[in-house]
């Protein structure tokens, strides 16, 4: 799934013209902290809740000493690098633009936790298995092969690095719970076990869920 197609054009950008205190209202009513400036089809800048209570809020927005705009999500890029610079930003919302670099809409934090909700399986019982492994080792066919031995089914996977070292982090949701006898396997097979977690609820706790990945993301 691509940046257009979780766009949002119910939650309009902010106006060069609106005050701080219009600016407030609006991520209180939205439950955002940070929203773009458009003016006509231009992105000005980004805003923090922050930065307007350290300025008046009677003042219109453009009197503010507004930051470059450092993240922004291309039209048809793929919502999983959206995800990773919205988490290195540490933003609620990042603006879209398309092609012409005209701003498009913009992404909100809530819309990208319900989306991996339910395309990453997480609200499937099942299990976490985070493997370590140098890079130049990384076969996931190899790894699929040992744990469908085992009777069980990758449901999704992604691969993160290691900045300061060459080995990467495999992170795997499994469909089943009982995962005693793949762990066990796996160390046979010289896979280092970083972290196993098992899954007792369904949905709940979706958010916990998504700031717990975005952390893991930018480390």
């Amino acid at each position: 799934m691509i940046a257009s197609e979780l766009t949002s054009h119910i939650l309009a950008p902010l106006d060069p013209q609106d005050t701080g205190e219009e600016a407030l209202t609006i991520m209180r009513v939205y439950h955002v902290k940070h929203l773009p400036i458009v003016k006509g089809s231009k992105i000005l800048g980004m805003i923090s809740e922050e930065e307007i209570l350290n300025n008046k809020m009677e003042n219109k927005i453009e009197t503010y000493d507004l930051k470059k705009i450092d993240a922004v999500a291309k039209s048809n890029e793929h919502l999983f690098d959206v995800m990773s610079r919205m988490a290195q930003s540490h933003l609620t919302t990042i603006p879209v633009i398309d092609e012409k670099e005209n701003y498009f809409g913009l992404i909100l934090q809530d819309d990208l936790i319900q989306f991996y909700a339910n395309s990453f399986s997480f609200s499937e019982p099942g299990s976490i298995i985070v493997l370590e492994t140098i890079k130049s080792n990384y076969s996931l066919s190899q790894i699929a092969q040992v744990i469908e031995s085992e009777g069980l089914t990758i449901l999704s996977s992604f691969i993160t690095s290691d900045k300061e070292t060459s080995n990467i982090y495999v992170t795997l949701k499994l469909n089943k719970r009982e995962i005693n006898n793949i762990l066990a396997t796996l160390e046979r097979y010289e896979y280092n076990i970083k972290a196993s977690f098992v899954d007792e609820e369904k949905t709940e706790g979706l958010k916990d869920r998504y700031d717990s990945l975005m952390r893991y993301l930018n480390v």
